[in-house]
């Protein structure tokens, strides 16, 4: 079909996109269309040669993911995945699908042929689900191994059944599709997306130097039982790794190295725009290519050590590399054996390097928008000129012998489509150009400097860019100062500038004022769409928007003629050359506008022999018809005479006989409409052609099998198949993009400006000849597109207001005209006979239109009765406004619930007392519909504010009623409080407590603020309510919020924040005593190591110290220098009242479950009450914190207590203070007795025994003796000397000198305090009560199961009672109630203080 061709840039970010086959053949994804080029062998002395030659077609969107099958004989397959979720699998060399599916619900991210399996396909979505398809049976298996967006996969080259998958958050999965899609491994190291996978070409894992710890066994699997290879992966993340598959774990990390070039520093914002592709070539099982930050390619070698592990590609000269972000590279062996590889980058360009020098083959530039001009230099033969949409202009020396493919870009200064372009008639190099918002320049494509702008701007698109002479005002002057050549360009907005190319700095002149001047025009002059100067300069033709062409002679724009032949736009104009054999051929001038005809015209009799006044054309010289749609180009070939070649919408060429008006031949190689069109300068056979599928296409006259262009009634038919079967376009974007625009997808930062959709493409498959002959399958023509086009600007049409009158004008043609007689009749009638209301009656009531008032309402009457039949009261509402009944529109507006902002507005018009009714009735109407704050607005616009807050406050609209009542109410208006109130309840129900009490303070209700404040019940809420009760006022409640949060910092020994709460009030004062003392026993256990507790915050006076002798010295100390409390001190800090106040605080009873923190918080109130009494300790050390003592801190607190710092003997004055004194006392000679007790019985001691079964006598008797002593024996002098002066021994190494003095000396104590008869009785009663209730339980479980208990039982079913009871006797359970009655009597009757302060047995101290 064409030579050569520039295809479009392949697909960004897409995983794997491009791909190349083991015959050579590279096959890559741009836009919606795979680009198939053939890589040729090695010629001596010449690059590799490259050779496009087809595409495949048949995706509705882009195609992101593309493979070939690498099998033999199967070479030729290859499959595809687009975004619209299909799947295809194509026949490479017939260019046709052989299959298409559509298995997935999302867009295709990544499919891979199998290395293995010749017949497995795998394909992955954008939500993570993986398709296996198998191609010889046509059966496809879904799997879901993980919910993450796929970024790319790839199948194992060693394993049919092993694919790895890599997901956008940095997961690699291995899974196995043989076993449901099993995950195999998940491999966790990337932080960022998994841009590409490769597998090691050889399937072991033994080419790699990795550490030795590596090497070895893991999970209990020896290194002969492990089968995997490596894999390789690239990550956002900037890493390489490579990943062990049979461990399923890493081995080694790449990191990617800063390359800087040369003149240039690193782009810090290059991290953003990474795509990092990682390949593996074949053979190559230590060596690993990957792309880097700025299009840079690095080969690693795996094996070597150091620091730089990788070579540059491309390191030998400059410019060499991509110079943008890589995203795909494949490799493949040719027949000479060399190894090429493949890479696509940002910068749209297509490299093929040689993998044993690293050095650039080739480069295929491509293109990323659509072509919107091409044109051939005047000067330099074979120059071409490309501008592209891309924001670049391509320059290609289609004459390179060496490279086929040689270009230049150049970007600078561009920023826009590039639109327009136009060579310099006689300065080398000269290239001017226009954008699409409106800037004009040259470059000079010689040099590397940035282009000249022109200073004068466009509004709007540059269509048009021309050289020729210069006219006034520019012409004015010497002849040294003017130009030879101005520039001209036209542009959307109908307007020709014409710029100086010495001067671009300086103003461009409008011609138009010219063009007026010179002919006396005073009418508007129609906008300018083309121009061409004839290539002697001495002639301008420009084409207008209303389809006219005016012809004007240089310089002074005198008007010659104008061409009135075409009826639409004008979209381009040419001249014939002038190097024609024959002269008449060099006046033709060509035009093409959108009625899809060209004409030419022969101007020679009009140029040679102007007339005085200008001359209308109307007739053409030769009329070109064979196009369906607008014409967007043409040129003259400079060969011929007389053959011009023209491009269309259609998506063909055509080419020309002019003077035989006979069509030569028709290329139909393109993918959607041509732009641009130009003749080789150098090859009469050749003709290049752009368009909008991103490509630029070289194609021969010669091998064309077309002569015309496809039939426009194949297009109409296609349309109207279209209309039948409508296809949904995805992803459709609103606003300000026009029609064209939402139909041409997004590829590569290009959106095109009308565009042809992907489903059009498919419709226009095949197209056929008039004499019915089938056409090539790659032929897709476009017509089809312009008519899709038109249709989605076609707005709907809307519903009339008068559809019988307008029913009544579309009757027959001898009907119409009767009533033409008719009105006219009654018109120019005098008589009452013929009056209109004669007339507009029955089947005349349409004419009441062109009658009087009178008559036009009875049409109105019938056509309100039309509109309510039809159910169209919207229309009837307008008619009776129209009519000027508003208050009846108004009316039945308010009855169909249909009032509007429209109706409401002039709703003033019929009264105040009609338009408070609309209100109120349009205010029920967007209740309805939920628009609560719009219909308050309108509540508002009548003054009624109330209403207007009850129907916000009734919608829980709180914000928005208070809002309005503090901005129109009275600041003492109930309502307000009321909505605070109501407002700080919902807010309390859900949860933001702080804004309820915000209301509640607002509505005046402090306490109630305070506590929802407290609700929270942390630290910083406390005091946070605390202060706020104490501001309003609520003493008590601030009172008992600053306790609660000085216990909670308390507990967390933060003692300098509970000192600050309770600080910000007087009546506190015994409070922070109460946590002083706290404080200062806390800090005494910590000196003594008894407890490692860390203080949050404390205070200096609380530091350790040793100075005291005890701690009533020391917290007497702290009491006067601190909070000013001493005997002297008056009231209401008096020692009297502090004490009377103490004793009303609460104190809960100690429990041994209660933690060490809590119990020493409760216990520690009895220290300040007994401290007011001059005593040294107090319940402090009560039975349950020594309990807890002991259990959570060890012996150490009891040697400290028995210590000399701390006094021995208990003195108590109180019955409370006594009971716990005995109990303490109790204890600790319990643990007195106990340690001599084991002192006397240890093996080790001095003077003992070696006989180890006379040690365990000895202390089997001494462990006798001391439970007869705690048993049996009374207070006295025996119990001394067999107990306590028993014998004393050295003590144990390790022993405290605390617990050594305390085992040293002589132990004298009064032993009744171990004994308690009260203490008895109250545990034998316990017991007996225990013993009770289980005996009932049983009792209970028996009568539930019903079963009888055996001899065993019922001898262990009787209750334990004292002795006067029978043992035998058989209880009942009457007479267990009774027991249990008198046994909790005598418990009552038991002093309190021996229920709550146990006395420890020796039981307790074990």
């Amino acid at each position: 079909m064409h030579e050569r061709s520039l295809p479009a840039s392949p697909n960004w970010y897409c995983s794997r996109c491009s791909d190349v086959s083991d015959r050579g053949v590279l096959a890559f994804g741009a836009r919606s269309v795979i680009h198939l080029a053939e890589v040729g062998d090695r010629s001596p002395g010449l690059f590799i040669s490259l050779l496009l030659w087809s595409e495949l077609v048949g995706h509705k969107e882009t195609v992101s993911g593309f493979s070939f099958c690498h099998h033999a004989g199967q070479s030729h397959m290859c499959v595809s995945g687009s975004g619209d979720g299909s799947v295809i699998f194509w026949d490479s060399d017939s260019r046709l699908s052989t299959r298409e599916l559509s298995p997935h619900q999302s867009p295709v991210s990544a499919v891979h042929w199998s290395p293995v399996d010749r017949n497995l396909v795998v394909s992955a979505d954008e939500k993570g689900v993986v398709v296996c398809h198998w191609y010889h049976t046509g059966d496809s298996v879904s799997f879901f191994p993980e919910p993450r967006t796929v970024f790319c996969l790839s199948c194992s080259p060693h394993t049919w059944n092993h694919v790895a998958v890599g997901y956008k958050d940095g997961m690699i999965v291995l899974i196995d599709v043989s076993r449901k899609g099993e995950v195999l491994h998940r491999l966790r190291g990337h932080d960022d997306e998994i841009h590409s996978l490769a597998w090691a070409p050889t399937a072991s894992e033994e080419s790699l130097y990795v550490r030795p710890e590596e090497l070895t066994a893991t999970n209990g699997v020896t290194d002969r039982e492990e089968k995997g290879c490596f894999l390789a992966s690239g990550s956002k993340d900037q890493t390489v790794r490579i990943w062990s598959t049979a461990k399923g774990k890493g081995v080694m990390t790449l990191k990617l190295p800063y390359l800087k070039r040369r003149g240039s520093g690193v782009d810090p914002a290059v991290k953003e725009r990474l795509w990092l592709s990682v390949h593996w070539p074949k053979g190559r099982p230590t060596q690993l290519v990957s792309s880097c930050f700025s299009g840079e390619m690095v080969m690693w070698d795996l094996t070597r050590s150091g620091k730089q592990k990788w070579s540059l590609f491309g390191s030998s000269s400059e410019g060499q590399n991509h110079s943008r972000i890589v995203f795909n590279m494949s490799s493949v062996c040719l027949q000479d054996d060399s190894e090429l590889l493949i890479s696509t980058s940002m910068d749209r360009e297509v490299k093929c390097w040689d993998l044993a020098s690293l050095e650039c083959c080739w480069t295929l530039p491509t293109l990323g928008g659509f072509v919107y001009a091409l044109t051939f230099s005047p000067v330099g033969a074979g120059c071409l000129a490309l501008g592209v949409g891309d924001s670049m202009i391509r320059v290609w020396n289609t004459l390179s012998i060496q490279n086929q493919y040689d270009t230049r870009s150049f970007w600078q200064g561009i920023k826009s489509k590039v639109t327009a372009l136009a060579w310099h008639p006689k300065k080398e190099g000269s290239l001017s150009f226009g954008t699409d918002d409106g800037k004009v320049g040259i470059y000079d494509v010689f040099s590397n400097k940035p282009p000249q702008i022109s200073s004068s701007y466009h509004r709007k698109t540059v269509y048009t860019l021309a050289w020729g002479p210069p006219v006034p005002p520019m012409s004015f002057g010497a002849v040294e100062s003017k130009p030879s050549y101005s520039l001209y360009s036209c542009a959307g907005e109908g307007v020709i500038l014409q710029h100086d190319p010495c001067k671009l700095s300086g103003e461009a002149s409008d011609i138009d004022k010219l063009i007026r001047d010179t002919n006396s025009i005073k009418h508007k002059l129609s906008p300018h769409t083309d121009l061409s100067w004839k290539p002697n300069g001495k002639v301008v033709a420009i084409g207008n928007e209303d389809g006219s062409i005016d012809v004007y002679q240089a310089p002074s724009l005198k008007l010659l003629c104008s061409i009135q032949q075409h009826h639409k736009i004008i979209n381009t104009l040419r001249w014939h050359h002038d190097h024609s054999s024959q002269p008449e051929l060099h006046y033709l001038l060509a035009s093409g506008s959108s009625n899809a005809k060209v004409y030419v015209h022969n101007l020679r009799s009009i140029i040679e022999s102007p007339a005085d006044s200008p001359v209308v054309l109307t007739e053409p010289y030769r009329r070109l018809c064979g196009h369906t749609t607008k014409i967007t180009g043409m040129a003259w070939s400079p060969h011929h005479d007389g053959r011009l070649v023209t491009v269309c919408y259609d998506g063909t060429a055509q080419v020309w006989d002019v003077q035989q008006e006979a069509a030569v031949c028709n290329y139909r190689g393109h993918v959607g409409p041509l732009l641009c069109v130009d003749w080789s300068p150098v090859d009469p056979d050749v003709v290049w052609t752009g368009g909008r599928d991103f490509t630029v296409q070289e194609w021969r006259l010669s091998k064309q099998e077309f002569t015309k262009p496809p039939k426009g009634k194949k297009m109409l038919e296609l349309v109207e198949k279209m209309k039948v079967n409508p296809k949904k376009k995805k992803n459709k974007k609103a606003g300000g993009a026009t029609p064209a625009e939402i139909l041409t997808p997004s590829v590569n930062g290009e959106r095109g400006r009308g565009g042809e959709t992907a489903a059009a493409r498919e419709e226009l498959s095949e197209d056929e000849e008039a004499d019915g002959s089938s056409t090539s399958s790659s032929v897709k023509s476009t017509v089809l597109l312009t008519e899709l086009h038109l249709l989605s600007m076609k707005k709907r049409k809307p519903r009339s207001m008068l559809p019988l009158s307008t029913s009544m004008d579309h009757r027959s043609k001898e009907e119409l005209l009767q009533d033409c007689i008719t009105l006219a009749t009654v018109t120019n009638s005098q008589g009452e006979c013929a009056s209109p209301v004669t007339v507009c009656v029955g089947e005349h009531i349409h004419l009441g239109l062109f009658s009087d008032r009178q008559a036009l309402y009875r049409m109105f009457e019938a056509e309100e009765e039309g509109h309510v039949e039809a159910g169209h009261y919207d229309s009837v509402t307008y008619l009776r406004l129209w009519s000027g009944d508003l208050e009846g529109a108004l009316r039945v507006a308010t009855e169909r619930g249909e009032l509007s902002d429209h109706l409401l507005s002039i709703a003033p018009m019929a009264g105040y007392a009609v338009w408070c009714r609309t209100v109120e009735a349009y205010v029920k109407q967007l209740c309805l519909q939920e628009q609560y704050l719009k219909a308050a607005s309108h509540l508002l616009s009548i003054n009624k504010v109330y209403e207007a807050v009850q129907l916000l406050h009734s919608h829980k609209m709180y914000r928005e009623a208070i809002a309005l009542v503090k901005a129109r109410l009275p600041a003492d208006e109930p309502v307000l409080k009321e909505l605070y109130s109501s407002w700080a309840v919902v807010l309390e129900k859900d949860g933001h407590l702080s804004s309820a009490a915000k209301c509640y303070l607002a509505a005046g209700a402090s306490f109630d603020a305070a506590k929802v404040i407290a609700k929270k019940n942390d630290v910083s809420s406390l005091r946070t309510a605390a202060s706020l009760a104490r501001i309003c006022g609520e003493a008590g409640l601030a009172q008992s919020l600053s306790l609660r949060c000085a216990k909670d910092l308390a507990v967390a020994q933060d003692w300098v924040g509970a000192q600050e709460v309770l600080g910000s009030q007087d009546s506190l004062l015994v409070h922070r005593l109460h946590v002083c003392v706290t404080e200062l026993l806390t800090a005494m256990l910590a000196e003594a190591k008894l407890v490692n507790w860390s203080s949050v915050s404390g205070h200096p006076w609380a530091s350790p110290g040793g100075r005291h002798s005890s701690i009533q010295d020391r917290i007497r100390e702290v009491w006067q220098e601190e909070f000013g409390v001493s005997e002297s001190s008056a009231a209401p800090g008096s020692i009297p009242a502090l004490l009377q106040e103490l004793k009303a605080v609460e104190s809960p009873q100690p429990s041994t479950h209660l933690p060490l923190k809590q119990v020493l918080r409760l216990d520690v109130l009895d220290v300040p009450r007994f401290t007011f009494r001059g005593l040294a300790v107090s319940r402090i050390f009560s039975c349950a914190i020594l309990h807890a003592f002991f259990f959570f801190t060890g012996l150490m607190f009891l040697r400290s207590v028995c210590s000399r710092k701390y006094p021995k003997i208990l003195r108590h004055t109180e019955e409370q203070a006594k009971a716990a004194a005995n109990s303490l006392q109790a204890f600790v000679h319990y643990y007195l007795l106990y340690e001599r007790w084991w002192e006397l019985s240890s093996p080790s001691k001095a003077g003992a025994p070696s006989n180890s079964a006379g040690n365990q006598e000895s202390a089997q008797e001494s462990h006798n003796g001391l439970a007869t002593l705690a048993a049996d024996t009374q207070p006295g002098d025996e119990v001394k000397d067999k107990v306590v002066n028993g014998g004393s021994s050295e003590p144990e190494v390790g022993v405290c000198p605390a617990t050594q003095t305390c085992v040293n000396e002589k132990i004298n104590f009064d032993a009744s305090v171990l004994l308690s008869e009260d203490h008895a009785a109250c545990q034998a009663i316990r017991r007996s009560v225990a013993e009770i209730q289980e005996r009932l339980a049983a009792m209970v479980a028996q009568h539930s199961s019903g079963q009888q208990l055996d001899p065993d039982m019922k001898q262990a079913d009787h209750v334990s009672v004292p002795s006067h009871h029978r043992p035998d006797e058989q209880e009942s359970l009457m007479s267990l109630s009774t027991k249990m009655s008198e046994y909790h009597k005598k418990l009552a009757e038991l002093p309190d203080t021996v229920k709550v302060e146990p006395l420890y047995t020796p039981f307790h101290c074990q």
